[in-house]
């Protein structure tokens, strides 16, 4: 198996980012990355897809977003050709930035009927190959120097030839704010299970019922960590399922197509060396962009500013108290 595709999901409204992303799409919000430099969200995760080695990326966004991103795209490599002339690392991020337009392609959701229905948008660019699928709303920082955590997922799916979905242990009063399974362990596999239920943001209460997987901590589920391997039959799970919504006027989601693929073929789960952060949560953004400053260049300079606040908020709440 050889994966050269991603897909993004980005059709969501970015309804948790209200007031900012009713003027500014969630995904161009811009953070400072890794490499101390400020860039649209979407282009950092697409990042995290190239630099794994994904060669073709597709966006599914709402209807009219894709002239936007692009038309932003292209103002962003002008700018950097033309206010910082001559500079070395503008010249450099223009080139990346003409490399992303060259491997981009975008998809509209034309109706907000679901996840899986998003998803299935995209099913004409990845035709009958395996591909990568990450969340336009979240950020992932590897543990690993020398591998993204994209590029863990998509080495375990390439030597094992089948789906796996990126989990990471989560502790149970979380659960019900991710896709959450239960597996068992693959010998010989650190990291790796075999994937047997998958319940959509469970209850804690369902979760113990029925999510209980060997091996982990006391308390700890494993909950989906935004990013999967998946295989061309999915689509086939999500025309059933479209069909079927139609009929019953509903939306499409995406879990019940896995627990459908896992049941049909092996489906791994691998638990990465990494952590994800969700920016449409409350201070998302604000853990997200700490994260990516601590993993970066600019690492010494954040903890600095960081202490500088916290003493200055201790020293503003003893005035207050009049400690």
């Amino acid at each position: 198996m050889r994966i050269r595709k991603a897909v993004i999901t980005a059709a969501g409204r970015g309804v948790r980012l209200c007031p900012a992303a009713v003027t500014v799409q969630k995904a161009m919000l811009p953070m400072v990355d890794r490499d101390g430099l400020s860039k649209p969200v979407i282009q950092i995760i697409a990042e995290e897809a190239l630099e794994s080695g994904i060669e073709e990326l597709c966006v599914v966004c709402a209807p009219g977003d894709e002239e936007q991103y692009l038309s932003r795209f292209r103002s962003l490599r002008e700018n950097l050709l033309v206010a910082h002339k001559g500079s070395d690392w503008a010249h450099q991020q223009a080139e990346r930035v003409s490399n992303l337009l060259l491997r981009i392609q975008f998809r509209a959701q034309e109706e907000p009927l679901g996840y899986g229905h998003a998803v299935h948008c995209a099913k004409s660019f990845v035709g009958e190959e395996p591909f990568l699928l990450l969340l336009s709303d979240h950020l992932y920082v590897s543990d690993l120097a020398d591998q993204r955590c994209a590029r863990q997922v998509m080495s375990l799916a390439e030597g094992q030839s089948c789906a796996v979905a990126a989990v990471h242990a989560t502790r149970e009063h979380l659960v019900g704010r991710y896709g959450t399974l239960s597996g068992r362990r693959v010998p010989d596999m650190p990291g790796a299970y075999q994937i047997e239920r998958i319940l959509e943001k469970p209850s804690v209460s369902a979760a113990e019922a029925q999510l209980h997987t060997p091996g982990l901590r006391a308390g700890h589920f494993l909950c989906f960590f935004g990013m999967h391997v998946l295989t061309p039959a999915l689509f086939q799970l999500l025309d059933a399922a479209i069909a079927e919504a139609k009929s019953a006027g509903g939306e499409v989601q995406l879990t019940p197509a896995l627990q459908a693929l896992a049941e049909r073929e092996k489906y791994l789960a691998l638990e990465v060396a990494g952590r994800r952060y969700d920016i449409g949560a409350k201070f998302g953004v604000l853990q997200a962009q700490i994260a990516l400053s601590m993993a970066g260049r600019d690492r010494d300079q954040v903890l600095a500013t960081l202490t500088e606040l916290l003493a200055e908020s201790a020293l503003l709440r003893n005035r207050e108290t009049g400690k």
